[in-house]
């Protein structure tokens, strides 16, 4: 037996429209992330993290994770700010229960502020002194 979507559900695209709708959600979505000032920041540390690779003459294979580890970054910062935003909606007088999923979400982010600057001076270091 198949099973079938509900009378009034939307029909979904497929296919090519599935993809440019998928693409045209995300770009949305950046666009809103934009919007964060933690974000922009995030951003002009990826900027900067570049130039300092590039005047301590890191490797090829140390761009490839640092961009990793940013595209990461910025990941977990959509995802912060979207529990953010859930929390506000749903519960928008002050929670226990939503001051926590805030504060795992920041803890979230904080770790992977960490692993990237752990990372970078890792790369400065060994290109000065390795």
């Amino acid at each position: 037996m198949q099973d079938t979507p509900p009378v009034d559900a939307p029909n979904k695209a497929s296919g090519i429209r599935r993809i440019l709708a998928a693409t045209r959600y995300s770009g949305q979505g950046l666009m809103r992330l934009w919007h964060e000032e933690a974000f922009r920041h995030e951003v002009i540390a990826f900027a900067a993290g570049l130039v300092l690779f590039a005047l301590v003459g890191a490797g090829i294979g140390d761009y490839l994770v640092f961009l990793v580890l940013m595209l990461v970054l910025f990941a977990v910062e959509a995802l912060n700010t979207a529990i953010e935003e859930l929390v506000d909606r749903i519960s928008p007088e002050i929670s226990r229960v939503g001051r926590h999923a805030k504060d795992l979400g920041s803890f979230a982010v904080f770790c992977l502020l960490g692993a990237n600057a752990v990372f970078a001076a890792y790369v400065v270091v060994t290109a000065l002194w390795g």
